[in-house]
């Protein structure tokens, strides 16, 4: 279930709940609270398989980045190595091979950089919901708690 939607559920049951008179307190359906509560344990791991599923995307889009350069340098290593067999050309196909290796390198940093971005984006954007989410998962505990001491202090004689 979307932790967003459980988090509306929480804020329509504290919207549905009785205010207690002359205070800021409200009465709250505990099974309720609890069962929202329950599901929402449940979601936040979900949560966290998405994160772990970027990270391997992330690896994976590394891992077909350096396959891909090690594919571009020894393509251009082989190259090199067949021009080389020609005389007046041999300098310049060395040059060229160097140049396609740097070229192949600063592409693959540059993936790399771009994979690392990414990920780091959005692992701080499901930080961010996680933590508000937990404020709010708080917020609700602390007021379920203090009415409720409330109503223990009412009900003594």
């Amino acid at each position: 279930m979307d932790i967003l939607h459980l988090v509306d559920r929480l804020e329509e049951l504290f919207n549905e709940s009785r205010s207690f008179p002359f205070t800021h307190s409200v009465i709250v359906d505990e099974d309720r609270m609890l069962d929202i509560i329950d599901q929402m344990r449940v979601s936040i791991p979900e949560e966290i398989k998405k994160a772990q599923q970027l990270l391997a995307q992330r690896d994976r889009l590394l891992a077909q980045a350096q396959e891909e350069g090690n594919r571009t340098i020894a393509l251009a290593r082989e190259k090199s190595e067949q021009l080389i067999n020609n005389s007046e050309i041999a300098q310049a196909a060395h040059a060229r091979a160097e140049q396609i290796i740097e070229q192949a390198r600063i592409e693959a940093e540059r993936i790399r950089r771009e994979a690392d971005d990414y990920v780091l984006n959005t692992l701080s954007q499901i930080e961010l919901e996680l933590e508000r989410y937990l404020g709010q998962v708080r917020n609700g505990i602390r007021t379920i708690q203090t009415e409720k001491r409330q109503q223990q202090q009412i009900d003594q004689p």
